[in-house]
């Protein structure tokens, strides 16, 4: 029976437009029709983006004069700052990904496509768990990305050599 690496469900007390209201109105911020406008889009599905993939959807929805590159990027900030998104580095671009409302969880990334798959894994948990009793290290976090070729890419390059 093939083992199950699935990201499980956590659950959360506050959905996350009202999470980054708060955390706006404790610095003293408000928020605007922009701001709701991108946590919106952002948290409409689950994927990994950059800045400009979201600035892209969103100049969909509204007239670019309404949305600034300046103003996604300062609410991307702050929605990091709040503990919604995390920021990754991926060949030189940041790459946002949720992080309210999802466990802790690790990547296999695709250096030709650069396509992230996540997966949780309690051995690599417990692994993490001795080394740092070991090194009497104390976690506060970790994020480990598995860099190597996906099988579609695989596949692309079999196929070109064959022809």
């Amino acid at each position: 029976m093939p083992k199950d690496y699935s990201l499980g469900a956590v659950e959360v007390k506050l959905p996350p437009l009202e999470r980054f209201a708060q955390f706006l109105r404790g610095k003293g911020k408000r928020l605007t029709p922009q701001r709701r406008l991108i946590v919106e889009q952002v948290f409409s599905h689950h994927d990994h983006f950059d800045a400009d993939e979201l600035l892209e959807h969103l100049q969909k929805r509204i007239a670019r004069r309404q949305l600034s590159r300046p103003t996604v990027y300062r609410t991307l900030a702050e929605l990091t700052e709040a503990g919604l998104l995390r920021k990754m580095t991926l060949d030189g671009r940041g790459v946002w990904e949720h992080d309210y409302g999802y466990p802790r969880h690790d990547h296999l990334h695709c250096q030709v496509c650069n396509r992230l798959i996540e997966f949780q894994s309690d051995e690599l948990d417990r692994l993490v768990g001795e080394v740092a009793r070991e090194y009497a290290f104390a976690v506060t976090s970790h994020r480990m990305f598995v860099t190597g070729i996906c099988a579609a890419c695989r596949r692309q390059r079999s196929q070109r050599r064959g022809t």
